[in-house]
């Protein structure tokens, strides 16, 4: 029998697509990843950054599933626990992805189907990480020789945004481990402080040693409620940045596929035009005919330019319901 945890959501509403009000439902972190893989499949390639969510630990679970209880097994439930809830909060925020099925059934339906496709070290995760393998080495070789200086800029942006975060987190990290280090030796030193203060035999210096025990408790308290608050209230935070960048990142990656596509398109265009023109001059009509009808076929690359251009709007679109969000949060 395979152990795993449940996650409670509870939603209250007023939109009238919901056919209740309030409503309760118990998820698998599986159920959160096949929301992200499907709101994903569907919205990314038209320019939506879709909210990722957090990213799987075999080992964090694993400590948790044989019961293992420590201080890290349960700071592991609660950051998977407050990065599930932000998640599932920017997606709801989101105009767009709040009308999608699949996000209304996550939140109403009574039980969902198992998402298969999110288990760690499948066959279908392992193709999928050669398939993005190779989307990066495809990345690498598109020559972007276009002047959106807008897209150059904001793509820069991402990137050193992306940089100084990871940066910042790590330092965070690092602080939260000091300070429960600072947590442990300080209640080391209360209870030494305790024990000398007990075993004195001149009152005064006793009462003192046992005064300064207590002061010292108090103070690792302190330092363990203060590294609690680094971690979910800052780590955790800037991690989520993190994240919506990784995101921002692949809608941009999306847009210079389709810039590529559209190139290619009109190369292979002007090749047939050339193409025509030798055959109008060396007067071949069965050949010119080919020729034209080829013509009339990649014409259609100038309705594939339409669709660049409307899908760049609901990027722009997209790109400031982000700030919007991030500006809320910071409210």
């Amino acid at each position: 029998m395979n152990a795993y945890m449940a996650y409670k959501v509870s939603t209250q509403t007023t939109l009238p697509m919901f056919r209740n009000k309030t409503f309760t439902v118990r998820r698998r972190f599986s159920d959160f990843l096949g929301l992200y893989e499907k709101l994903s499949e569907k919205h990314g390639p038209n320019g939506f950054i879709v909210p990722p969510p957090p990213e799987k630990s075999i080992l964090g679970m694993t400590k948790v599933k044989v019961g293992k209880e420590d201080s890290s097994s349960a700071d592991f439930v609660e950051r998977r626990r407050g990065a599930l809830e932000r998640y599932l909060q920017r997606v709801v925020n989101h105009p767009s992805l709040i009308q999608d099925p699949d996000v209304r059934e996550f939140l109403e339906r009574e039980e969902l189907p198992r998402a298969v496709s999110t288990q760690a070290l499948s066959g279908a995760g392992f193709l999928k990480m050669i398939n993005k393998a190779t989307d990066a080495v495809s990345k690498m070789t598109i020559k972007m020789n276009e002047s959106d200086v807008w897209f150059e800029e904001k793509l820069q942006e991402v990137e050193a945004a992306d940089q100084h975060f990871r940066k910042l987190h790590a330092l965070v990290e690092s602080l939260v481990v000091h300070r429960k280090e600072l947590s442990l030796n300080t209640a080391s030193f209360a209870k030494s402080t305790a024990m000398l203060g007990s075993a004195e035999d001149n009152t005064a210096l006793s009462r003192a040693l046992s005064q300064l025990a207590e002061v010292e408790d108090k103070m690792e308290q302190l330092h363990q409620d203060q590294a609690a608050n680094d971690t979910f209230s800052f780590a955790e935070v800037i991690a989520d940045y993190i994240r919506l960048l990784g995101a921002v990142r692949g809608s941009f990656d999306h847009r210079m596929k389709a810039w590529q596509r559209w190139q290619d398109a009109q190369t292979v265009l002007q090749k047939k035009r050339e193409t025509e023109a030798k055959l109008l001059w060396a007067n071949k009509p069965d050949k010119l005919q080919l020729a034209k009808e080829e013509i009339a076929e990649k014409e259609k690359a100038k309705n594939f330019k339409r669709q660049i251009v409307k899908y760049l709007e609901c990027l722009l679109q997209s790109q400031q319901q982000v700030s919007l969000f991030l500006s809320d949060m910071k409210m």
